[in-house]
């Protein structure tokens, strides 16, 4: 039996946490309680894309696009919003990128119903060697309060010799619990240190993973790696996620060009799976129907964003053919039949080996050709495109 991590509430050293059946202790600040869903700068417009024009054009469309209504609701400044910090050592946004100021985008932001996102890190400069945070976590965090701020990445450059990044991102935790408003904490130190062992307590996701490349099997020699990449590394993190803490293996790069529409909607299909934050990468201003589609799946989402919030796990490999499965809320499972291989190949899924029994009879719904079945038993089988999945909701 799993437990709602609100149900079992601790008070220590002023920080309320829960109990997790699964995961021991975990912040329980209210947020993040289905995985974050919304749009992030990076992956699309890095350091040199990044202003007040991209990112307000941004929000209208979300707003207009079916984005807000499909659940998408985080617009989130990457790393180059900031240039510096004034004489009392507050932090200063670039005047030539945000003319306005971060607190009028924020309001504007929220005049559309969407929510704002911020970037900073726990060294003494980001990646893109802008202002880090350490020596000023409460600073930062009362001046993100006060401009509206729903949700902030921190990052792990520019750390010092022997930096602990628990005791860090513990600082900037406790920091924004005292700035008086509501912050989802993104945890973004690569899966380094092993965030899921300790950051239950600390943060609503915590990056699990190296960054994401627009690839579908690349490893970059910093780090970076595509989807089968990042696959291997979420499976066997499970017991880790739950409501309002989650493993989060990177932005998606649904649209940015690198892959085909197949292994797209194989990314999208797969971070529904894990439970993943869903944070669009791509230019949402001018995405073409191919990434619309994807992005706008609700039968997907929906499996995403199950209240029971369950990350799935890999339950059956035979070469480069996979069975993933994740338990609902309401006793179903969503299962993907993914093929890594570069041919089409039939993939069958028994009962069995999503806990069920034999015997079982249910519905089967394909979540992307919409194509449903009923009273199947045993199981159920299909021909999966390389690189592709099907992914289907089976419910009792």
């Amino acid at each position: 039996m799993r437990l709602r991590l609100s149900a079992v509430p601790m008070l220590f050293g002023g920080m309320l946490f829960a109990m997790s059946a699964t995961s021991g202790l975990s912040l329980d600040n209210g947020l993040a309680r289905t995985p974050p869903m919304g749009w992030n700068s990076w992956n699309k417009f890095a350091c040199k894309g990044l202003n007040e024009k991209v990112v307000r054009e941004t929000a209208d469309m979300m707003a207009s696009n079916g984005m807000k209504d499909a659940g998408y609701q985080f617009v989130n400044l990457d790393d180059c919003w900031q240039i510096g910090r004034d004489a009392a050592g507050n932090i200063l946004a670039d005047p030539e990128r945000f003319p306005s100021g971060i607190k009028a985008l924020a309001d504007y932001i929220h005049g559309k119903g969407l929510k704002l996102g911020l970037y900073t890190d726990v060294g003494t400069m980001t990646c893109a060697k802008r202002p880090g945070s350490i020596g000023h976590e409460y600073q930062d965090a009362k001046q993100y309060a006060s401009w509206g701020v729903d949700y902030l990445k921190v990052d792990w450059c520019n750390t010092l010799p022997g930096q602990n990044s628990e005791s860090s991102y513990t600082l900037m935790r406790n920091a924004l619990a005292d700035s008086g408003r509501p912050i989802v904490f993104s945890i973004c130190e690569w899966g380094s240190t092993k965030p899921w062992l300790w950051a239950g307590p600390v943060g609503n996701l915590w990056r699990s993973t190296p960054d994401i490349q627009d690839c579908w099997d690349c490893k970059r020699t910093w780090g970076g790696g595509g989807v089968v990449q990042i696959l291997d590394l979420m499976n066997g993190l499970e017991s880790y996620a739950g409501p309002g803490h989650w493993n989060d293996p990177d932005m998606l790069e649904v649209g940015n060009g690198g892959m085909t529409k197949e292994e797209y909607r194989t990314h999208f299909s797969m971070w529904a799976i894990f439970a993943a934050p869903l944070l669009a990468g791509n230019d949402v201003v001018n995405m073409t129907a191919d990434t619309k589609e994807i992005l706008l799946n609700k039968d997907v989402i929906a499996i995403d964003q199950d209240p029971l919030g369950q990350q799935g796990r890999r339950v059956k490999k035979t070469g480069d053919l996979e069975i993933w499965s994740k338990q609902l809320q309401d006793g179903g499972r969503a299962v993907a039949l993914l093929n890594r291989g570069s041919s089409p190949a039939k993939i069958s899924v028994a009962w069995t080996d999503i806990g069920y029994p034999d015997t079982l009879s249910a519905n089967v719904q394909d979540l992307w050709t919409k194509k449903e079945s009923s009273a199947v038993k045993s199981g159920y089988s299909a021909e999966v495109p390389s690189h592709g999945v099907v992914m289907v909701r089976v419910k009792p």
